[in-house]
C-alpha cells in the first residue's frame, strides 16, 4: 500500500533539473535539489547491460550523454566514464540513486518499457534494491506486463501504472495497436498488477477510469506532467499529487 502522507506533495520530475543552471535530467544534482526543497522525486530507470538497473530516461544515449549507441548496450565499465554534456554528471546506476537519496524524500521509480517482453535480469536486480531500500518508495510503468513481474519480485514494495488519452501518433505508436492503446487508456490491463495506485497525463483528465480508480476504489492518482497554471488547477481538482517540472509551487 501506497503511503499517503509520504507521497501526496508534489513530486519534481526526473529531480528538480534546470539546464540553464547546469543540473540535468535523472542526474544526482538534480535529486539533490528536490531533496533540499523537500520535493518527492521521480525518476526512470531502464537497463544497461547484463541488466544493470540505471537512471537514464531514453533509449539512447545521444541526446544528453557524450556517446552514442543504445543504452541497452553499456556496460558497467563504458558507464564510468559517460558524462552529461550539460553540467559533466555521471549516469547514476539504481543503487547510487538509492544512496543519494537515503530515504529522505519519496522515490517514484518509473521502469522504462519498450514494450517487449519484460527483462527478468534487470526486473530482478531492480526488485532486489528496492526491497532492500529503507526508505519510501514505489515503482510503476506503462506497461502492465512490468508491473505483473515485479508484483511477484518485490511484493511488498508499492507498484502503480502509469497512463493517459493515447490520442493520434506518439511514442507508442510504433510499439503497441491502436487496439491495445485504447485497453492501456482504460486500465483495463491493470488487474494481474493489482496497483496501489495509478499516475495519468494531466491533459487528459478527468476521466470516468480515474475517477473511479480514485473515489471507488480509493486508489491514489499521480498526475504528470504539471508544467502550467492550467495543468495546476487540473491537477488540484482531479488527482492526489502532481508530478512537476518547469516551475517550483
Amino acid at each position: 500500500m501506497l503511503d499517503r502522507t509520504a507521497f501526496l506533495r508534489p513530486i519534481a520530475h526526473r529531480g528538480l533539473h534546470n539546464a540553464k543552471r547546469g543540473i540535468v535530467e535523472n542526474t544526482a544534482p538534480a535529486f539533490e535539489a528536490a531533496i533540499a526543497i523537500g520535493y518527492g522525486i521521480e525518476c526512470d530507470v531502464r537497463p544497461a547491460a547484463e541488466g544493470l538497473p540505471v537512471v537514464f530516461h531514453d533509449e539512447a544515449l545521444a541526446r544528453l550523454v557524450a556517446g552514442r549507441g543504445p543504452v541497452a548496450k553499456v556496460t558497467e565499465r563504458q558507464l564510468q566514464s559517460l558524462r552529461h554534456r550539460v553540467g559533466g554528471a555521471p549516469i547514476l546506476k539504481f543503487t547510487e540513486l538509492l544512496e543519494v537519496v537515503s530515504g529522505c524524500v519519496p522515490l517514484l521509480v518509473e521502469i522504462k518499457s519498450e514494450w517487449q517482453p519484460p527483462q527478468k535480469s534487470f526486473l530482478g536486480k531492480l526488485a532486489a534494491a528496492a526491497s532492500a531500500y529503507r526508505g519510501p518508495i514505489a515503482l510503476m510503468s506503462f506497461d502492465p506486463a512490468i508491473m505483473t513481474v515485479i508484483r511477484t519480485l518485490a511484493p511488498n514494495v508499492p507498484r502503480g501504472v502509469i497512463s493517459g488519452s493515447y490520442i493520434g501518433s506518439g511514442w507508442w505508436s510504433r510499439k503497441i495497436s491502436a487496439k491495445r492503446a485504447a485497453a492501456l487508456r482504460d486500465l483495463l490491463e491493470s488487474g494481474p498488477v493489482a496497483p496501489d495506485f495509478y499516475a495519468y497525463d494531466v491533459n487528459a483528465l478527468p476521466t470516468p477510469v480515474t475517477e473511479y480508480a480514485r473515489l471507488v476504489q480509493g486508489l491514489p492518482l499521480f498526475t504528470w506532467t504539471v508544467r502550467t497554471a492550467k495543468q495546476r488547477r487540473i491537477a488540484a481538482n482531479s488527482a492526489d499529487a502532481m508530478i512537476f517540472e518547469s516551475f517550483e509551487p
